[in-house]
């Protein structure tokens, strides 16, 4: 028989690694900020880092800062599902923690460029749903990288090079959406990741319910 402990419409189901990509300054890490004061369901994949904490960054919450030697350790045993270098610092994602919540159908978010999400993807197609976030123009991205503040105007150079570079991934994408209004921006944000959810090969409570149906 179907387990009826649980009502039908939360059936277990296996957790998705859910990527949030975009240039700096098209809005992923507000998007992010979002869905996870939105959404309980979902927590932050939390990456190393070979980068010093900035001010108010706690280790383990924000990333796990490591020295270079231990990252390097780390990529020698094989125990990130991606990692790459950006502006001189590595940045990767941690196995173990990710593939045991994944089967306990927690869901994970993830905040990666275009060479984590390829990486991530090849590793494990079946988990991952890929969303990209485009500006609506260049010369906004432009705009809020300079209305942060933040940086010197050589710095937003190195952004605005590096966002063009990102920007032709875009096809490496499930879905892409453009971030003129955040709010609207956020509903959709969140109706892909609704829908991934209820995909059958996710669903894995499925089959003994569907078995209890026709028994």
């Amino acid at each position: 028989m179907g387990d009826t402990s649980q009502p039908a419409d939360q059936l277990h189901r296996r957790g998705l690694m859910f990527i949030l990509s975009s240039p700096s300054g098209a809005g992923k890490t507000t998007l992010s900020r979002m869905l996870l004061a939105k959404d309980p369901e979902i927590m932050l994949s939390v990456s190393a880092t070979t980068r010093p904490p900035r001010p108010g960054e706690i280790d383990g919450v924000h990333y796990h800062f490591v020295s270079p030697d231990r990252f390097q350790a780390m990529v020698d045993e094989d125990d990130f599902y991606e990692w790459a270098e950006v502006f001189g610092h590595r940045y990767g994602t941690p196995k173990g923690a990710i593939r045991a919540g994944l089967k306990a159908g927690q869901d994970f978010l993830f905040d990666i460029d275009w060479q984590g999400t390829q990486q991530l993807y090849q590793k494990d197609q079946q988990d991952v749903v890929r969303v990209f976030i485009l500006p609506p123009s260049i010369e906004e991205l432009h705009n809020r990288l300079k209305g942060r503040g933040t940086d010197s105007a050589e710095v937003i150079a190195a952004r605005m090079e590096r966002a063009r570079a990102e920007i032709s991934h875009w096809d490496g994408y499930d879905y892409v959406i453009i971030n003129d209004d955040i709010d609207v921006c956020f509903d959709k944000v969140r109706a892909i990741l609704e829908a991934e959810r209820m995909k059958r090969m996710r669903q894995t409570g499925l089959i003994p319910f569907v078995r209890g149906l026709m028994g």
